[in-house]
């Protein structure tokens, strides 16, 4: 099967996301990942009811946008990432250096799929993907 180019697209606003997601299905392209973007989450009912109507399959960093309508998400859990944080700053306020502490790297991900989203673009998931997903949105 030949390795087809991937197209970026840059968007920021319901109007540019509906535009880019037209050019993209008309291009013929199978599927959209969504780089992390604060205006993905802000706009993702917007572009899950657009990848929807034009059949794209839809892949995000963030549980947001599989809520909002997109199909799946794989990315770094925000919970664990913030009390991780937190215990940064709890060592910095009681004195610790900033270079004697140690770099850590995000351990806990998590994986959310929109079985709704899936059923409505004629997708079937595989059951071992979904036994592996922290959510399936029935």
């Amino acid at each position: 099967m030949p390795t087809k180019t991937p197209e970026i697209v840059e968007a920021s606003s319901s109007a540019t996301y509906e535009e880019a997601l037209l050019r993209l299905s008309q291009s013929g392209v199978e599927g959209v990942f969504f780089a992390p973007d604060p205006s993905a989450i802000a706009h993702g009912k917007v572009i899950a009811e657009q990848a929807i109507a034009r059949r794209l399959p839809t892949m995000f960093q963030r549980r947001e946008n599989v809520q909002a309508g997109g199909l799946m998400s794989y990315g770094a859990d925000l919970v664990d990432q913030f009390r991780q944080a937190t215990g940064y700053v709890e060592r910095l306020l009681k004195g610790a250096k900033p270079a004697d502490l140690p770099v850590e790297q995000l351990t806990r991900f998590e994986m959310t799929i929109n079985a709704r989203t899936a059923k409505s673009l004629g997708l079937t998931i595989p059951r071992r993907i979904l036994q592996r997903a922290d959510d399936v949105i029935e």
